[in-house]
């Protein structure tokens, strides 16, 4: 991979390979965003740099970087737009913070706290794992009969 001087200023697209994001939105907020133009929803998002394009120095292009969504939620009620909208905010607040709203490349992130005060009420890593144990348990007792 090339290196690009500091001052480069990197063009980013998504690419078109979107089955994450569909999959993660609920029928309802699909049509919703179909029949009401202008609809927000909030996710939380994964993105992974897929492709890259170097020009060369004598090209006026920018470097392009593609992206690729490879892992997404939405928010589903109003509790978790609220939470991931809370988290969203606190990550502004550092970025205006830290000077790094226009800066190009990776800015300061670090909000813990606010990320733990947003997601104190979802279920834990630890919960969700016992939950899908219950879950294995309950389907393997489980007799079905066809007929």
């Amino acid at each position: 991979m090339p290196k690009l001087p500091k001052d480069a200023a990197v063009e980013v697209k998504l690419d078109s390979a979107a089955a994450m994001l569909e999959a993660s939105l609920p029928e309802e907020v699909r049509r919703g965003l179909f029949e009401h133009p202008g609809m927000c929803v909030l996710v939380i998002a994964e993105l992974t740099s897929v492709t890259y394009t170097g020009h060369a120095h004598t090209e006026d292009k920018s470097p392009q970087v593609k992206l690729r969504m490879t892992l997404v939620e939405a928010a589903r009620d109003d509790e978790q737009t609220r939470a991931v909208a809370e988290v969203m905010r606190a990550m502004y607040r550092r970025r205006k913070m830290d000077d790094t709203l226009d800066e190009v490349g990776p800015g300061a992130t670090v909000v813990e706290d606010a990320v733990a005060e947003a997601l104190a009420a979802h279920p834990t890593e630890a919960e969700y794992e016992h939950h899908q144990q219950r879950q294995r348990r309950r389907r393997g007792s489980r007799v079905e009969h066809h007929g």
